[in-house]
């Protein structure tokens, strides 16, 4: 059995997202965003010969970095995460002891330029996490409406001058057509006119436009159901986010379950048959560490929450 070595990747709140999974050697455990199996690696660690591990990305690259993984235990699976549940019946397991979500975009996805996630390199205006997808970033702003462009990039960049950005954009674009990333992050610098100290003030647009163009908030809301129905008593669910918009989905959604199901009005019911809550949340929400932001800037804006499945 051979794993080898994690790339340059530095993978966010490593020791505290495994930690959490309260890993038993024999458990099967779902790590549903590989990336280039920084978790995966420190979850078969610590499984025995009979643990599992089911590790799902839906990017090329991701995948291929994991093929030269050497291990048994392990089961790799192009797929998005929100094929949870069609995986697990595929390989015929009804039931897992936790699962591991790292959401977000990952540092080799950030710095590898004919990607297009970055707009400090310049690269295609592509953004695909899944590059069987056929649209692009490109293709889409070649053809969006004012309207529809400004709404995505308010709703999910939470950008105040979204109004101001897509219209540079679609004035732009009648100009010249859009190619790169650069001239992208040009147009709207020209548009946004104050930024808080030290971010790009491009990034509240790439965010949007990456949030859009892969689905990654209604992945979120798809997978978390599906999670808790496939997870055993006691299995533990762990979601790393990086903005408001993935923590805010997790933490309602983590909330709502944790607390009994509605009784419908006027309905008597006996305190002891109540229904129980499907999750239980365990302990606060955790933060990067001083000594990591430092050393993985990308960590700072990290949060892990956790939840654990009840008896019901």
């Amino acid at each position: 059995m051979h794993s080898p070595a994690v790339s340059e990747h530095r993978t966010v709140l490593l020791a505290e997202a495994v930690s959490a999974l309260a890993l038993r050697p024999d458990g099967y455990y779902v790590d549903g965003t590989f990336g280039r199996g920084g978790h995966s690696r420190q979850i078969l660690a610590a499984l025995g010969p009979q643990g599992r591990l089911l590790a799902m990305d839906r990017d090329e690259s991701a995948i291929n970095a994991g093929r030269a993984w050497q291990d048994g235990r392990m089961t790799l699976v192009r797929e998005r995460f929100s094929a949870l549940d069609m995986v697990l019946k595929s390989l015929g397991v009804d039931q897992v002891d936790g699962i591991l979500l790292d959401l977000g975009v990952s540092s080799p996805q950030l710095d590898e330029a004919d990607r297009g996630f970055s707009f400090r390199h310049d690269g295609p205006l592509d953004m695909r996490m899944d590059q069987r997808e056929s649209l692009t970033v490109g293709q889409w702003l070649s053809q969006v409406d004012e309207k529809e462009l400004a709404l995505v990039i308010r709703n999910l960049g939470e950008e105040r001058y979204a109004f101001q950005v897509a219209r540079a954009i679609v004035t732009a674009r009648a100009a010249q057509p859009l190619e790169s990333t650069l001239q992208l992050a040009r147009i709207v610098a020209g548009a946004v006119r104050t930024r808080e100290p030290g971010q790009d003030p491009a990034t509240r647009t790439f965010q949007a436009l990456r949030l859009y163009i892969n689905q990654e908030l209604e992945e979120i809301a798809l997978v978390l159901p599906q999670a808790v129905r496939v997870m055993r008593q006691g299995g533990r669910l762990v979601v790393i986010s990086f903005h408001s918009l993935e923590d805010r989905l997790v933490k309602r959604y983590f909330q709502s379950q944790s607390r009994p199901p509605e009784i419908p009005r006027g309905m008597a019911v006996r305190e002891a048959e109540r229904p129980a809550p499907r999750l239980k949340l365990v302990g606060k929400s955790v933060r990067a560490g001083r000594a990591e932001v430092e050393r993985n800037p990308r960590s700072r804006s990290a949060i892990l929450r956790v939840a654990e499945r009840t008896a019901v």
